[in-house]
C-alpha cells in the first residue's frame, strides 16, 4: 500500500472517528488528553498494521495507547449542506 493510500483510507477514518466523538461524548471522557490514539479497522488488516506499527514507533515512554478497534464502515451519506455556494477568490 502506498504512504498516499494509506493517508486516504485514514483520513477517512479520523474523520469518521471525529463525527463518532461529537455525537458521544462520553467515548472522549475516555481519552486522556496525552494518549496516542490508533485506529485500527478489523476489515482491513493491512492499515491496522500500519496503524498500530507507526503508532507505537511514536509513542513516547508511558504515553497511554488507546486503541479504537472499527468493524466495519457504514456506507457514505449525502451531504447535509444545502444549496452551498462555492467562489474563487481572485488572487
Amino acid at each position: 500500500m502506498s504512504k498516499k493510500e494509506l493517508f486516504e483510507k485514514n483520513l477517512v477514518l479520523t474523520t469518521e472517528f471525529s463525527r463518532y466523538v461529537l455525537e458521544h461524548p462520553e467515548v472522549a471522557e475516555q481519552i486522556p488528553k496525552d494518549a496516542v490514539v490508533v485506529i485500527l479497522p478489523e476489515y482491513d488488516q493491512e492499515i491496522a498494521g500500519e496503524n498500530l506499527k507507526v503508532a507505537e514507533a511514536r509513542r513516547e515512554k508511558n504515553q497511554p495507547m488507546i486503541l479504537v478497534r472499527v468493524k466495519r464502515l457504514a456506507p457514505p451519506r449525502k451531504s447535509r449542506l444545502i444549496r452551498p455556494i462555492v467562489e474563487m477568490v481572485p488572487a
